[in-house]
C-alpha cells in the first residue's frame, strides 16, 4: 500500500458577520500563507494535518503531494474575490494531482465570504466532484464552526478539536490523518452521525462542566466505542443557516448505533446551556477586584474584544478606566494599531512624544486615547507561541503611559501567552495586573504565571448576546432565542 497517493491543503479563517473589519488576500499573506512545499515544520492552528502527514510519508506508507496552507485571523466577510482565488487555488493543485487515494483539509469552519455563506462546504462538495466517490476525504475542523449537512455529505472523515483553548489541535490533526489512511486502506467503514443540539453558548473545557465531558469523550475513544467524537460548539458572531452546537460521531459502519451516541451526547450537552462559561465580571468589578487581590500577577481578560473572535481589538473602554484610576503596574496586550506602532518606530526607542492610538474601527471600542507616552521597547516581525505554533504579530511598539505599559501591534493577534510582553521587554510575571485581549486561549499559558484570573465583559463590537444579534440566515429555532428549541414547533 505504499504507493497510496495523498494530497492535503489548508484554507482557514473565521468570520465574523457583525465585525467591522473586512477580510481579503492580505489579511492570509500577513498571518500565514505557505504555497506547495514550503509548510514549515510546525504546525499552525489549522494545517497540522501537514507534518501529521510528512511523518506517515516518511514511513513508506504514503505518496504526499502538498497543496497551499494558509490562515488568516479571523475577522469580517471574506471578499469574494480573495475566497475564489483560494479555492480555484486547491481545486487546480488537486486536479493536477490526480489520482488520488486521499485528501486531507486542514479547515477553521467559519469562513463566509460575500457570496457564499458556506465557504468549507462549498470547497469539500467541489473537490469531491473532482476525485470521484471512491477517493477518501478527510477534514479538520475548529469546534468554533458551521456544521453544514454539505460538508457531512461530502467527506468521510471530520474530526474537530475537542478543547477549548484549543491545547489538541496537534492531536486532531494525527487523529483525522490515522483515521483516513485507515480508511483508505480498508481497515474501518467510517460513517458519520450528527446530532443538533439546537443552542448557542460557549464551552470553556478548561472547567467544568465540560472538562469532564471532553474526558469521557476520549475515554469513549479509546475503549473503541467510537472511532472519533466531536463537538462543534459553533461560533456565535457567523450569521450562518447552521450556527449553534452539534455532536458528530464516527463508527465502524454503526450509523444506527453512532445516531443514539451522537444524540445522547447532544442532550447532555443541552442540559449544560448557560453554566460552561466562567463568571463574567463588569469592568468596574474586574478592576477591583484585580486592585484588592495580594497575588501578583492577576490576569484579565477582556473578552468580546478578542481579535480571535474576529473584531478588531482596539478597544481603549478598560484601558482608558485603568488610566483615569491612575493605576501601576499594569500592561496591557494588546491593542492593534498600525498607524501608531509605524509612528513609535519613526520617534525611535526612548522617544517621549504625544501619541493618538487605539479606538480606529469601531463606534462601540471608546474613543482613541491621546497621551504623552514614552516608547520603552520596538520589535520587527514579533511573535508569540501558541503551544506548538509561533503566531506572527507583525511589528509592534510597547509604550509607557503613566504606570500603564500597553504592547501596540501590526498584525491582528489575540494575547496566547506572556510572550506577548516579555518579547517586548515587559516582564509579565512581575506587573501587578496584565490584561489581555482574548476569551480563553491564554488560559493554558498564563495560568501557571497568574494568581488569579478574571473575565471581564465590556460591550463592544462583538455580538456576545444571541437573543439581540440580527441574525438574517438562522431560521431554525436555537437556545437562548428560544426556551425549548427542542419542542414540536418551537414556537414561544
Amino acid at each position: 500500500m505504499g504507493n497510496m497517493r495523498a494530497y492535503c491543503a489548508s484554507i482557514a479563517s473565521e468570520t465574523n458577520s457583525f465585525s467591522p473589519l473586512r477580510t481579503d488576500f492580505t489579511d492570509f499573506a500577513q498571518s500565514f500563507y505557505a504555497p506547495p512545499g514550503a509548510h514549515p515544520d510546525t504546525p499552525t492552528l489549522c494545517s497540522a494535518v501537514f507534518p501529521a502527514l510528512r511523518a506517515r510519508a516518511a514511513s513508506g506508507e504514503i505518496e504526499l503531494i502538498e497543496g497551499t496552507a494558509t490562515w488568516a485571523e479571523p475577522g469580517g466577510i471574506i471578499n469574494q474575490e480573495t475566497w475564489t482565488r483560494l479555492r480555484d487555488e486547491v481545486l487546480h493543485q488537486i486536479k493536477e494531482a490526480l489520482p488520488l487515494d486521499i485528501v486531507v483539509l486542514g479547515l477553521h469552519g467559519a469562513m463566509i465570504a460575500d457570496s457564499c455563506v458556506d465557504c468549507e462546504g462549498e470547497l469539500i462538495a467541489e473537490v469531491r466532484s473532482i476525485v470521484g466517490p471512491d477517493t477518501i476525504i478527510g477534514v479538520t475542523f475548529d469546534p468554533h464552526s458551521h456544521l453544514s449537512e454539505r460538508r457531512v455529505r461530502n467527506a468521510d472523515v471530520i474530526v474537530a478539536f475537542k478543547e477549548f483553548p484549543h491545547i489538541d489541535f496537534v492531536e486532531t490533526g494525527e487523529a483525522c490523518v490515522d483515521l483516513t489512511i485507515r480508511t483508505a486502506k480498508g481497515e474501518i467503514e467510517p460513517e458519520i452521525s450528527v446530532w443538533d443540539a439546537r443552542m448557542i453558548d460557549i464551552f470553556m473545557t478548561s472547567r467544568e462542566p465540560m472538562r469532564g465531558f471532553v474526558d469521557r469523550l476520549h475515554a469513549m475513544e479509546e475503549r473503541g466505542e467510537v472511532l472519533s467524537a466531536s463537538v462543534i460548539h459553533g461560533f456565535m458572531a457567523g450569521d450562518s443557516p447552521d450556527l449553534g452546537t452539534k455532536v458528530l460521531v464516527i463508527t465502524n459502519g454503526e450509523k444506527a448505533r453512532g445516531d443514539k451516541i451522537a444524540r445522547d451526547l447532544g442532550q447532555e450537552l443541552f442540559s449544560f446551556r448557560g453554566q460552561a462559561l466562567p463568571e463574567l465580571l463588569s469592568l468596574k468589578e474586574g478592576l477591583d477586584r484585580a486592585a484588592a487581590s495580594t497575588g501578583t500577577p492577576v490576569v484579565i481578560a477582556d473578552v468580546w474584544d478578542n481579535p480571535g473572535g474576529g473584531v478588531a481589538g482596539d478597544s481603549t473602554i478598560m484601558l482608558r478606566e485603568v488610566l483615569r484610576r491612575d493605576m501601576s503596574g499594569v500592561a496591557v496586550g494588546t491593542i492593534w494599531d498600525p498607524m501608531a506602532v509605524r509612528l513609535c518606530f519613526a520617534a525611535g526607542e526612548g522617544a517621549v512624544f504625544d501619541l493618538r492610538f487605539g479606538g480606529k474601527t469601531s463606534a462601540h471600542a471608546g474613543d482613541p486615547i491621546d497621551a504623552k507616552v514614552s516608547v520603552t521597547k520596538l520589535r520587527r516581525n514579533a511573535v508569540q507561541a501558541f503551544g506548538a505554533s509561533v503566531v506572527p504579530m507583525g511589528d509592534c511598539a510597547a509604550i509607557r503611559v503613566g504606570g500603564v505599559d500597553v504592547v501596540l501591534n501590526t498584525n491582528r493577534s489575540q494575547a496566547f501567552s506572556p510572550d506577548v510582553f516579555n518579547n517586548l521587554g515587559i516582564d509579565a510575571s512581575d506587573r501587578k495586573i496584565l490584561i489581555v485581549k482574548s476569551t480563553n486561549h491564554f488560559q493554558g499559558a498564563f495560568a501557571p504565571i497568574a494568581a488569579d484570573i478574571l473575565y471581564v465583559a465590556v460591550d463592544g463590537p462583538y455580538p456576545s448576546d444571541p437573543t439581540r444579534t440580527p441574525y438574517r440566515r438562522l431560521t431554525r429555532p436555537v437556545w437562548p432565542i428560544f426556551d425549548n428549541p427542542h419542542a414540536a414547533g418551537s414556537a414561544e
